[in-house]
């Protein structure tokens, strides 16, 4: 069974790199993967100056002309991507989205009070949900995730990004990233550059919280962190430590949650620009 896993794995991971198509007519130069699977990231690049919008929201383009696109998790349709570039040229273009089979996971043994919280826990953690919001709605011009990623710690694979989820029998909602199984105390380290946009060591439901601005509207999230080492505002280098894993708020057990959105699209880690196969 294990072997079939880390087979399906390398497998998920050798398709992870979008194949790349040059559209090179006059007014409309622009590198742009021809498919992306649902959930995951890629890095365009038009020419600079240019205006580009992804299935009708304005992207930043930075000097060197590399923008953001992503495919949403239940994408079915293509993505269209329009370009219009500094002489006034303009165009649209379409990246077909390549569906996905969703694992389902059953998760038990969590505690009670983080499945069917109380009203007053649930008004705390819908506040807090809030706040982590509100940090992902950060637009910086740094090109920070341009140089790629890489692994914040290296262990098991224990849980799979949007697999449908269930706790203690109760159905919730999918997951939002992917948790990788280390020992208490193991050092996080940055997956890429970045600026710490939110930091709070004791959330209801995620306990150690932390969030890695890599700019263009790029974030990583860390949770159930035992310890955090940095502070909002602080830029950070790529494999610099943030902290250390841990098994606060609703966990069954040591490990990191690493999710990674674009603004509110919950993204695969798993298919990252740059990041090699599994350790």
């Amino acid at each position: 069974m294990i072997e079939r896993f880390w087979s399906r794995l390398r497998a998920i991971q050798a398709c992870a790199a979008p194949l790349f198509i040059a559209l090179a007519a006059p007014a409309t130069a622009l590198e742009l993967p021809s498919a992306l699977q649902q959930g995951q990231l890629a890095i365009g690049r038009a020419q600079p100056g240019s205006e580009v919008s992804v299935d009708g929201r304005r992207v930043r383009v930075d000097a060197e002309g590399r923008f953001l696109l992503a495919a949403p998790r239940d994408a079915r349709e293509p993505l269209v991507v329009a370009v219009r570039v500094p002489d006034g040229g303009a165009a649209n273009h379409r990246v077909t989205v390549t569906p996905r089979d969703w694992p389902v996971e059953a998760v038990r043994g969590v505690p009670p009070r983080t499945v069917e919280p109380p009203p007053e826990i649930a008004r705390r953690i819908a506040r807090e949900q809030a706040r982590v919001a509100e940090a992902r709605r950060r637009d910086d011009a740094r090109s920070d995730f341009a140089s790629g990623f890489a692994w914040p710690v290296v262990g098991r694979i224990s849980g799979r990004f949007a697999a449908s989820r269930s706790y203690n029998g109760r159905p919730g909602s999918p997951h939002s990233g992917m948790d990788i199984a280390a020992r208490e105390g193991t050092p996080i380290r940055a997956p890429a550059a970045g600026v710490v946009s939110f930091a709070d060591s004791d959330l209801y439901l995620t306990g150690g919280t932390l969030l890695l601005d890599h700019g263009h509207g790029l974030s990583s999230v860390f949770l159930h962190m035992s310890r955090i080492d940095v502070r909002p505002g602080q830029q950070v280098a790529a494999g610099e430590v943030l902290g250390a894993v841990g098994s606060t708020g609703r966990a069954t057990g040591p490990h990191l949650h690493w999710g990674v959105n674009w603004f509110e699209q919950r993204l695969d880690p798993l298919l990252l620009p740059g990041l090699p196969p599994a350790p």
